[in-house]
């Protein structure tokens, strides 16, 4: 099996990428973001591709090209199209609301918890959604697993705050199994 020591990265219309250093800056019509490259990874630029070419064949520079092709990928995209995070609330009386750059949630508590916006990203709140909008994955994503952790879904009865589309397995209760013996 020929393994490949350099991997290309398409860069479609109206991208524009520097490569300096160890440091890849994307910019494109929602924003611009950058990363920093391992040294063990050569990071190259043609007119419509990013070349990653790694140094030597041990595991962790194989694997580390691997990854930063598709964090490069993923920052094309974003810069692009942009990443939405959906999550459901469920539960009676569960709500939220933004209040300035804060988002207020009251989730069964006996207080509002309230979480910062990171910036570069926005938050939409309807009636039983939050929607978490911005060009950077990992930050989506990490913002909306910590509204999540809030108040996540309750295996017993579904109450709490999910992704949508999340399936909830629910466990029988106590009374359940106790009349079936």
């Amino acid at each position: 099996m020929v393994k490949k020591r350099e991997r290309a990265i398409d860069i479609p219309e109206g991208v524009k990428t520097t490569v300096r250093d160890n440091f890849i800056i994307i910019e494109g019509p929602k924003g611009k973001l950058e990363r920093k490259i391992p040294f063990s990874l050569k990071i190259g630029k043609t007119e419509k591709q990013i070349l990653l070419k790694r140094q030597g064949e041990e595991p962790k520079n194989v694997a580390f090209q691997g990854l930063f092709r598709t964090l490069i990928s993923n920052m094309i995209i974003g810069v692009v199209k942009g990443y939405e995070k959906v999550l459901e609330i469920v539960g009676v009386g569960y709500r939220a609301k933004i209040e300035g750059k804060k988002l207020s949630l009251s989730v069964g508590f006996s207080h509002p918890v309230e979480i910062e916006v990171p910036d570069g990203l926005a938050v939409e709140v309807t009636k039983t959604t939050i929607s978490v909008k911005g060009i950077d994955k990992e930050l989506v994503g990490r913002f909306a697993a910590s509204i999540r952790g809030v108040r996540p879904p309750d295996v017993y009865k579904g109450k709490g705050i999910r992704y949508q589309g999340e399936y909830v397995r629910h466990k029988v209760g106590k009374t359940a199994v106790a009349t079936t013996t």
